[in-house]
């Protein structure tokens, strides 16, 4: 009987291993989106991810392809992306958050993405429209186009639609 409370004892000793509460790097990321949403810089867009449980500034730049580029199967991550919108009477630029679940992404750290994204909306606080992504298929410049006009309103113009 010895035997079997020194294995109890021997298995509770063993530390455990907590999830770490997730962080910001909010002067980074801060900065990144105030580029993006410049009217003064050619910063387009700025992705964020994980570097263990704090969230960085990856990446930024200019083009959607390098964009869609930025993430994998494996990764979760943010991405900030300002859109020009209009018609030939009015341009004005839109702003998208988009939040990007692969999907070879375990199901606690999907679980974790919504406390996550809440942290990082707080400093990424002013879009138009939020977007969630998992596969490279949703990663298209015409469905973040769809989605900003759905939620933009009226749209003037011509008076010519594409149906």
């Amino acid at each position: 009987m010895s035997d079997g409370i020194e294995v109890e004892q021997i298995v509770e000793s063993k530390p455990r291993r907590m999830p770490l509460a997730t962080s910001l790097d909010k002067d980074a990321i801060r900065e990144a989106y105030e580029d993006v949403r410049s009217d003064l810089t050619d910063t387009e867009w700025a992705v964020f991810k994980f570097d263990g449980a704090q969230i960085i500034v990856h990446e930024r730049g200019q083009c959607f392809e390098e964009f869609r580029q930025q993430f994998g199967d494996s990764e979760r991550a943010f991405g900030y992306i300002r859109i020009q919108m209009g018609d030939e009477i009015s341009k004005r630029k839109k702003f998208i958050f988009l939040t990007w679940i692969g999907q070879e992404v375990g199901v606690i750290q999907r679980a974790k993405m919504s406390t996550d994204k809440a942290l990082i909306k707080d400093v990424l606080n002013n879009f138009a429209v939020e977007l969630q992504a998992g596969v490279e298929a949703e990663l298209d410049i015409e469905l973040f186009r769809k989605a900003l006009n759905r939620a933009g309103g009226a749209n003037y113009g011509t008076g010519i639609r594409d149906n």
